[in-house]
């Protein structure tokens, strides 16, 4: 068990019929997401043309801060399942936008490659955490 989800279980709220593992998964994926955009930011900017990686930078961190505050809310309870759903939509875009971004260097550049990875799979568990909520 994940400590989000131990977390999620611990909370004397009711989840309003959300699978708490559902959040929990979705929860890991935007933290990792998260990580992997601000690391691929980072590797972008130690390239040996890092003006020619601008948009990469740009669209990695705009992707990390949403992964982040994603994660975030996700975490609390009593959230406006509309807010939710509404955040996990542009979640899902910026995981979309950076993956888009970061495949069009990946052939060149290992950390684009692992960063898309990790945006495509963010991006399928807020799409399937924001079905679930209906």
């Amino acid at each position: 068990m994940t400590k989000a989800l131990a977390m999620l279980e611990s909370h004397p709220a009711d989840l309003g019929g959300v699978d708490p593992e559902a959040i929990a998964a979705c929860i890991q994926e935007c933290l990792t997401c998260a990580q992997a955009c601000t690391a691929c930011a980072d590797a972008c900017l130690a390239e040996a043309d890092p003006a020619a990686m601008r948009d990469c930078i740009r669209t990695d961190l705009d992707c990390a801060d949403v992964c982040e505050v994603t994660a975030r809310i996700l975490s609390r309870r009593g959230d406006a399942v509309g807010v939710t759903r509404r955040l996990l939509e542009v979640c899902e875009q910026a995981c979309r936008m950076c993956a888009e971004e970061c495949e069009q260097h990946a052939e060149h550049h290992r950390h684009c490659a692992e960063c898309a990875e990790a945006c495509r799979s963010c991006e399928d568990a807020c799409q399937q955490l924001r079905q679930h909520l209906g």
